[in-house]
């Protein structure tokens, strides 16, 4: 028999889920029969909170920004991620707890606003507008589930000040999620209360399922509030090895190779910059320098209804919010499978230093698109040079470096075919649509092959990618059994 005794459990998680599970189902009843006292108590508050913020621009910016972290789409990015993160690390039983939670909740709440039906409020001035019925609110109930089963997650992860702070901030984003829906005028009180109640109980409930599918295994149950849905999980939760180096060596390191990208950034913005005023001289930068009249003229010949739509796919394909989803989804899972983090700061400083010398040079040089039917509105930025086509050629070349230096196997090669495909793609969309010309596109490359190589020289992202002691190949699992793994699992087993 192990002398290994059983961690000492409280009944106040189990307090807490039955007095949640008690307060949705009294207000769930008190709002579908339309209690007078509770609408009298919703309707005032409802029309107090938003006295409080109509009128207030840049306070409602602030609010909206605050209860966009709780919409459907983000929820389910931060879910998505943390189950690739967790299927790479090979620890399925926590995604699939995520993925059963998260689906939960977005099944239970247009279940039961469907049976409540429930109207909006209607508030003096208002400054925002909800779809759908109103009891209970989908923000504060998918916020409570999904930060909430995040945080059950990765809580083994964290220690100390860190778990102090991690838990600090998951209370007060589910708290500000809540009260923005309230502030907003798009939810009742008690639709918020009720929705925050509905989402503790029905944590409890995929909680207790995941205790018991421990139990079925024969692995140790933890206080999921306390010690995470699975303590012994850690080694495979943290991000990333702890570095190795002396601390000072790692600040000067660091010192220096932020100072060599400054530098280097400086230099190549400045050339562009300087390349971008030579352009300008003739005929005001619409002249036919490398086929800069000749080549816009030709596409736009050459336009169709059926081209028209296709080319919008494709230059959407290089927009902002394209290229952050590939770049957030990249970052996740090369912190999952390399567990360190210089490829991540590899992608980041080189979207990043894009972003910025986009931004300088657009800025500055200020030459006008070609003189043919644009087939978008309200461009925002000057032609020179195209931050679609700079931002594509970065990513997916970076993506290949990245996957080139780290893996070992022919497949490792075929990350060169978006590499190449995908900045190509773009190209000819923006020329297509009358967007750019001839060279603001090869501007895009020269910045992308400068900016790099700069990057890649200084920063070294594949590094950590060749075979020395401890370190693994991209794509092969780290052995169960080693004596990281017991090492890790020991302090849970005590």
């Amino acid at each position: 028999m192990s002398s290994v005794a059983a961690p000492r459990r409280t009944l106040l998680p189990l307090a807490v889920v039955t007095a949640a599970a008690l307060l949705f189902t009294i207000l769930l009843i008190l709002v579908r029969l339309q209690w007078a006292p509770l609408e009298s108590a919703d309707h005032g508050a409802a029309a107090r909170l938003n006295s409080l913020i109509a009128g207030h621009t840049a306070g409602v910016s602030v609010v909206k920004a605050v209860t966009w972290l709780g919409s459907t789409g983000v929820l389910w990015t931060l879910i998505g991620l943390a189950v690739a993160g967790l299927a790479i690390r090979r620890r399925w039983r926590l995604a699939v707890y995520l993925l059963v939670t998260g689906a939960g909740a977005l099944a239970l709440d247009p279940v039961l606003k469907a049976l409540v039906g429930r109207l909006r409020p209607v508030v003096a001035h208002p400054v925002a507008y909800g779809n759908g019925d109103s009891f209970p609110s989908g923000h504060a109930l998918g916020s409570m589930v999904c930060y909430g089963a995040l945080f059950l997650v990765f809580l083994p992860a964290t220690r100390g000040t860190w778990r102090r702070a991690f838990t600090a901030v998951i209370v007060i984003l589910i708290a500000a999620i809540g009260v923005s829906r309230l502030l907003l005028g798009v939810h009742y009180l008690s639709d918020v209360l009720g929705a925050w109640a509905l989402g503790i109980t029905w944590l409890g409930l995929t909680a207790f399922a995941f205790e018991l599918s421990r139990q079925a295994t024969g692995d140790p149950v933890a206080d999921p509030v306390t010690e995470g849905l699975e303590p012994e999980a850690r080694a495979d939760l943290q991000p990333a090895e702890p570095e190795t180096t002396m601390r000072h060596d790692r600040t000067r390191k660091y010192g220096t190779i932020a100072a060599g990208l400054i530098v280097g950034w400086v230099l190549i913005v400045g050339a562009l910059t300087g390349i971008g005023k030579l352009i300008m001289i003739t005929r005001n930068g619409n002249g036919n320098l490398l086929g800069d009249h000749a080549i816009p003229h030709w596409f736009a010949a050459q336009r169709t209804p059926s081209l028209n739509h296709w080319s919008l796919i494709a230059s959407n394909l290089g927009a902002t919010q394209d290229i952050l989803i590939v770049s957030v989804v990249a970052c996740v899972v090369f912190i999952a499978v390399t567990r360190h983090w210089r490829p991540v700061i590899f992608l980041a400083a080189v979207m990043f230093g894009e972003l910025a010398a986009f931004l300088v040079i657009a800025a500055i040089v200020k030459r006008p698109r070609p003189d043919v039917p644009n087939l978008d509105s309200h461009l925002p930025t000057s032609a020179f040079p195209s931050g679609h086509m700079a931002a594509t050629t970065c990513l997916y070349v970076g993506i290949a470096i990245l996957v080139i230096g780290h893996a070992r196997g022919w497949w490792r090669y075929l990350f060169l075919i978006p590499a190449i495909v995908m900045p190509v793609l773009i190209a000819v969309a923006r020329m297509y649509r009358g967007e750019h010309h001839p060279t603001d596109i090869l501007a895009s490359v020269l910045f992308a092959a400068l900016w790099l190589t700069a990057a890649t020289m200084l920063i070294k992202p594949n590094e950590d990618g060749r075979d020395r002691a401890g370190r693994r190949p991209l794509g092969l699992p780290r052995r169960k059994g080693t004596d990281h793994d017991r090492e890790e699992a020991a302090p849970a087993a005590r």
